[in-house]
Parts: structure tokens; C-alpha cells; sequence
């Protein structure tokens, strides 16, 4: 096993015995791309979830939230092309029917399949003698929709039909015109949203990358067609500033233009933003000028106008759009993999890591020194109390000798742990008063008087 499955290996492990990460059903054999956050992934989970609404909702003038459904009509998917267009290349092993993504196991032997056609991949399976996992023949590659679909009510007709979004996107789109009536906004102005969406995945892997269920933080940002280059430039240099703020390693992100032939065909400029996963480089984010595809769509198959009148100019117009799109799970996993580390301290091997504390599950760690002195524990509850309603997401640890709680807090990513002692309580010590703040990265230990806490942590979080 090289270095870089062995972070995964570690990555995985962590997440799961610090419970941060489960997989969905492990019970009952577990459910092959679907994953539980547990009460430490849900904590790192909202606090991004949290931040991104607070960068791009809170702190901006022009830009609305919104939550649409999760199940969609078939309508809206058929004028979007999902009904007809969203799908991955599927091959069957010819004698175990185990079926398998063609690009992936073309990938697999370093053959690049984008911008393959179906009849393309089957001849280079075929040319090139690739086999079936199994080492059997391969059948043709055919297409395989992505969407998750079901039956609303009792009725099995195709009025019925609905499907699990494959992405936030459209929810967007389709809600322009409630959007324009309600909220009477004006050129540029964006519509964000965060939710679930469902892909049947033929091979999901590599953890929580490639998933069935998934969720992403999308921007719709509705501009005039004549300032898309300008607005894209503005817009990638806001996404470079999220991923820093997050404390994602920017030597392992990479921004990789994709060409025409591999664009989507509404698309006249797209970029990918891929991370150094220890699996390769992949994926994170996308920003795409859709133009005015999606709308237009929308307003043809709804019969219904979804334009723009500038109010100022008298200019009617259909928007044009610029899509930043975020993968949450896939940021959490880079995240992860920014933040872990390896070091000696004391002359003991350790494992942290080396969260920033705007995303940390806990900022702050509060411990008595031991457990079974009454005044120590009290005192160090009242100081607990006190964090805890100024900070929020502040942790109790008093399980285990002191040493043993700094290495359980740095491995979930603490950034300070709090130790009141029998210095804070002896009067006439020249500790008294203070309590010990230890540093997650460093293990260093400084005294700081309990009356100075919440200044000193308000500098030190913010």
C-alpha cells in the first residue's frame, strides 16, 4: 500500500471511530454510496454549510436563498434535458452481467474517454483487450440515466412520474419567476441554494467522492449577456477566496479550463477547480457561463415568459448565467484531507488535525484537570458554562488522564483545550485565577486569566 492509500485508509478510519463519517445502513451490511454524518461530521458539515450561506447570502446585497424540493415532475426535467441526456457510459462483464462505468476502467489503463462517443468507448475497450474487473470480456457500452425515479400517489400513469433531483440547479430555475414577482430584484442578482441530490451512480467510490446521495451549494447568478466575461473573472476569484477561507490546501487546487469539445453545448466557458485527493486529482468545484439555456428551456416548454425588463433602459431580455458549483461532501473530504497531519510530540507519534477553527466540530475543549476534586470540577463547569454561551459549539472532556484527552482532541481537530487546575484555585499562587490553554497544532501551553477569556478567544476564533 503506497503513502497515498494509506492517508485515505487513515482519513476513513478516523472518520469513522471519531464519528464523523458512517456508512449509511452499516447495520444491515450498509448501502453501497450513501453515507451517515455522524455527531462530528454534522457539526464540520453545518459549520461549512453555515459559512458559504454567511460569504455568499448574508454578507452580500444581490443574492437570495432559497430550499426547493428535493422530488421534481418530469416536465421541468424533460425541458432541462435530464430526461433525455443524463446519463454515463455503462458495460456489462459478458459473463458475470457485474455492469461497470466504461470510463472508468478506460481511465483505469490511462486512456482519457472525454469526449468519446458510446460507439468510441466500446472500440477502445475492445481495441485495446480491456477486461472486466473479473479479467472476462466486456459487452457494447450503452447508456444508462442517472436519475432516480418514482411514482407520485396512487397512480401508475406518466403523470405521475416524478424523479429525485439530480441537481439544485433547476429548483432554481424553475422558481425564477416566483423569485422576479416576489422579491422584485434587479440585474445581476443571485439565487443560492444548498440541498441533497440523487445520482444512481453504477459504481460509486472512493468514499464519500462519488455518491448517490450527495449534497451541493450552487449559485444561479442572473446577469446581462454582455458582462458574463467579467462577472466569470469576479466570480472564480471568489470561489480561489471560499476555498482558502476553509482551509483548504491551494498548492493541491488546481484550476483547469475545460475545452470546447468537452463543455456542456450551452456552455461557452467552463472551469473545473480539482484537488489533489490521494486517489488523483479530481473534480471539486465547476464554474460555468450557461448563458441563457436553462430559461429559455423553461419559458419554451412552460409557455410562460421568464425575462428581464431593466427598468432603467427599457430593455427587455432573457438573463444569461454564471454557476458556481460547490459539492459539499466533496469539500468536506478535501477538507479533511488539507487538515490531516503526522507528528511527534513528547516523543510520541500523534495524529491531528489541523482544522481551521471557523469549521472545527468544537473550538474550544474544557477539562478539569481530574475528575475527583469537587472544587476543580466546579470551577471548570462554571468557565464551561461561560465559553460555551459566548462560543457555541464548546466541548466537556473529562474522560481519561489529561494527555489522553489532547490527543483525542487534536485528532477530531480542536483547536484549544482548557484545563482548569489546582494553580487556578490555590490563592497567593501566581497562577491563581488563570487556567492553561494548550494549542492543538503546537502542544504549547500558555496561562491566561479567566477574567480575559473571551477577549482572548474572540481574537483567536474570529
Amino acid at each position: 500500500m503506497n503513502n497515498d492509500e494509506q492517508l485515505m485508509e487513515k482519513i476513513i478510519s478516523l472518520c469513522k471511530t471519531r464519528g464523523f463519517i458512517f456508512q449509511a445502513g452499516e447495520l444491515y451490511g450498509g448501502t453501497a454510496g450513501i453515507y451517515d454524518y455522524g455527531p462530528l461530521g454534522s457539526l464540520l458539515k453545518n459549520n461549512i454549510k453555515n459559512l458559504w450561506i454567511k460569504k455568499f447570502v448574508e454578507e452580500r446585497r444581490d443574492t437570495y436563498l432559497l430550499d426547493s424540493a428535493i422530488v421534481m415532475g418530469e416536465k421541468p426535467l424533460t425541458a432541462s434535458g435530464h430526461v433525455g441526456g443524463f446519463s454515463d457510459p455503462l458495460v456489462s462483464d459478458v459473463k458475470t452481467n457485474k455492469e461497470y462505468r466504461a470510463d472508468h476502467l478506460l481511465e483505469e489503463v490511462g486512456i482519457n474517454p472525454e469526449g468519446m462517443t458510446i460507439e468510441q468507448m466500446t472500440e477502445s475497450l475492445q481495441e485495446n483487450n480491456i477486461l472486466s474487473p473479473d479479467g472476462n470480456s466486456l459487452g457494447e457500452v450503452r447508456e444508462f440515466n442517472l436519475m432516480l425515479k418514482t411514482q407520485l400517489g396512487s397512480s401508475s400513469d406518466s403523470s405521475s412520474t416524478a424523479y429525485l433531483r439530480p441537481e439544485t440547479a433547476q429548483g432554481i430555475f424553475v422558481n425564477y419567476k416566483n423569485i422576479m414577482d416576489s422579491m422584485h430584484p434587479k440585474v445581476p442578482f443571485g439565487v443560492a441554494q444548498i440541498g441533497k441530490a440523487y445520482r444512481n451512480e453504477i459504481t460509486p467510490r472512493n468514499f464519500i467522492f462519488r455518491l448517490r446521495e450527495l449534497e451541493q451549494m450552487e449559485i444561479e447568478y442572473f446577469i446581462h449577456p454582455e458582462s458574463w466575461e467579467s462577472e466569470f473573472e469576479y466570480w472564480k476569484d471568489e470561489m480561489n477566496e471560499w476555498a482558502e477561507m476553509i482551509g483548504l490546501d491551494m498548492n493541491k487546487l488546481h484550476e483547469v479550463e475545460i475545452g470546447e469539445e468537452d463543455r456542456a453545448h450551452y456552455s461557452e466557458r467552463t472551469i473545473d477547480f480539482e484537488f489533489e485527493y490521494p486517489f488523483g486529482q479530481k473534480e471539486l468545484y465547476g464554474l460555468a457561463y450557461r448563458g441563457d439555456y436553462d430559461l429559455k428551456k423553461h419559458a419554451e416548454y412552460s409557455k410562460t415568459k421568464l425575462q428581464y425588463t431593466d427598468p432603467q433602459k427599457n430593455e427587455t431580455y432573457t438573463p444569461h448565467v454564471i454557476e458556481p458549483s460547490m459539492g459539499l461532501d466533496r469539500t468536506i473530504l478535501a477538507i479533511l484531507v488539507s487538515a490531516y497531519r503526522e507528528d511527534e510530540i513528547d516523543g510520541n507519534m500523534r495524529s491531528y488535525l489541523a482544522l481551521t477553527p471557523q469549521v472545527a466540530p468544537y473550538k474550544i475543549a474544557v477539562s478539569p484537570l481530574v475528575k475527583n476534586k469537587e472544587h476543580i470540577v466546579e470551577k471548570a463547569n462554571e468557565v464551561f458554562g461561560t465559553l460555551k454561551a459566548e462560543f457555541g459549539n464548546i466541548t466537556w472532556d473529562d474522560n481519561g488522564n489529561v494527555g489522553k484527552r489532547y490527543r483525542r482532541q487534536d485528532e477530531i481537530g480542536t483547536p484549544f483545550c482548557v484545563v482548569v487546575d489546582y494553580d487556578t484555585l490555590e490563592e497567593g499562587h501566581v497562577d491563581f485565577g488563570t487556567v492553561s490553554i494548550r494549542h492543538r497544532d503546537t502542544g504549547e501551553q500558555e496561562r491566561i486569566a479567566i477574567s480575559d477569556l473571551s477577549t482572548y478567544f474572540t481574537n483567536k476564533l474570529s
